[in-house]
C-alpha cells in the first residue's frame, strides 16, 4: 500500500481528529524548540475524539521535528494499527501510555520525556523539593513511580497505574516525566512547569548552599493560584502563541 498523503488522511478522519493531530504534532515540535527530545524514544500521545479507544502516537523512527499531522499513528489499546501508517509505534510507549489512558477517563493527553534536568532530579532520592514557584504546582499533584528496566512487560502496567492515581505530575525514578491532562495544552503547559522545576533544582543546588523551602501551605492551594493566573484558561492561554512560534518556524506541523 503506498504512503498517504496529508489530503488522504485528512479526508478520512473528523474534524476533531485531524484538529488533535495538528495540536499533536505542534507539541512534538515544541518539545524539540524546548530541547526535550531524545531523539526517537520518547512519547506524546493522544486520545482520539470519538467513542472508539483509539490514541495517537509518534511514529517510530521519526525525529520529533519530522512529525507532522498525517504522520502520527492511529492505535487501539492492543496496539494494534487502526489506519494504514508505513511506522510501527514503540513497545515501550505504547505499555505505559496505554496503561494510563485505560486507567483514567480524564487522560486525553499523556506526555512523557526523557529531559536531561528531570531525569538528574528523578535520580535524587527527594525528589522534587519545595524551592520554586514552579515546584508548587507540581509537588500539589505529583507521583512518583520506582524503575523497573524499559517499559516493555505488561505486569507493570498495574503498578504504573498504582503509583500514577489521580495526580497529574508522573516522575519515573531514574527515567523520566510524565504529565497527564484532559487536554494537549495542558499536558504541554505542565510539561513545561514540570521540567521548568526539575531545572531550578538542579541549578540551585549546584550553588551549595541552603535552599529555602516553601510552606506547605502555599504549596496546598497552588490549583487555585493557577486558575488565576491563567484566568481559568490552563493551557490554552498560552497555546495560541506557542503555535504562532511554530508557524513562524515551520509550520509543517501541520500537513
Amino acid at each position: 500500500m503506498t504512503n498517504m498523503t496529508t489530503a488522504d488522511v485528512r479526508n478520512s478522519v473528523s474534524p476533531e481528529e485531524w484538529q488533535t493531530r495538528v495540536d499533536l504534532a505542534a507539541a512534538y515540535r515544541l518539545v524539540t524548540h524546548y530541547h526535550w527530545d531524545d531523539m526517537i524514544f520518547t512519547h506524546l500521545s493522544a486520545r482520539v475524539p470519538g467513542p472508539h479507544h483509539h490514541f495517537l502516537l509518534n511514529p517510530y523512527g521519526m525525529m520529533f521535528d519530522e512529525i507532522t499531522a498525517s504522520s502520527l499513528v492511529k492505535v487501539d489499546f492492543d496496539g494494534k494499527k487502526v489506519t494504514h501508517s508505513p511506522y510501527e509505534i514503540n513497545p515501550a510507549g505504547f505499555t505505559i501510555h496505554s496503561a494510563i489512558h485505560a486507567a483514567r477517563a480524564d487522560a486525553q493527553a499523556v506526555f512523557h520525556v526523557h529531559s536531561l534536568n528531570g531525569i538528574a532530579v528523578s535520580a535524587q532520592k527527594e525528589g522534587v523539593k519545595p524551592i520554586s514557584q514552579q515546584s508548587i504546582f507540581v509537588l500539589n499533584s505529583l507521583a512518583y513511580h520506582d524503575y523497573e528496566g524499559v517499559a516493555l512487560r505488561d505486569d507493570e502496567k498495574p503498578r504504573l497505574v498504582r503509583d500514577l492515581g489521580d495526580k497529574n505530575y508522573f516522575m519515573l525514578r531514574n527515567h523520566g516525566l510524565i504529565t497527564v491532562s484532559t487536554t494537549i495544552p495542558d499536558a504541554f503547559l505542565n510539561l513545561y512547569i514540570f521540567e521548568s522545576a526539575c531545572t531550578i533544582q538542579v541549578r540551585a543546588e549546584a550553588g551549595g548552599v541552603e535552599l529555602l523551602h516553601i510552606d506547605p501551605n502555599v504549596i496546598a492551594t497552588a490549583q487555585e493560584q493557577a486558575k488565576q493566573v491563567t484566568r481559568g484558561r490552563g493551557g490554552n492561554l498560552a497555546w495560541p502563541g506557542l503555535l504562532r512560534r511554530l508557524d513562524r518556524l515551520d509550520p509543517s506541523y501541520k500537513d
